[in-house]
């Protein structure tokens, strides 16, 4: 596995989060971080189901207060996930 941070080839494992997520610890730059930095599910505290479900209706064009409402998240939070995947979408999209 490459660092995402500093690109050095050799990461070591570094132990679990309390959710079961692997950290991973670059003698490189020195930083930890784990499987799921630089992506949507990076800091977040709700389930990749529940982002894949309010991705999924965001794209059937319900609306994002009708989101929030059905899913029980909070509408920032709903808004925050649709920026991210839109941003996301961006870089893709360029590269």
């Amino acid at each position: 596995m490459e660092c995402p941070l500093c690109g050095h080839l050799k990461v070591h494992k570094h132990g679990k989060m309390t959710s079961g997520v692997q950290r991973y610890f670059c003698p490189g730059c020195r930083q930890t971080f784990n499987e799921r930095f630089d992506t949507l599910y990076y800091h977040r505290h709700i389930s990749p189901e529940q982002i894949r479900q309010v991705l999924q209706a965001h794209r059937e064009d319900s609306s994002l207060r009708g989101i929030s409402r059905t899913s029980g998240l909070a509408y920032n939070t709903v808004v925050s996930l649709v920026r991210a995947a839109s941003q996301r979408a961006q870089q893709v999209h360029n590269a």
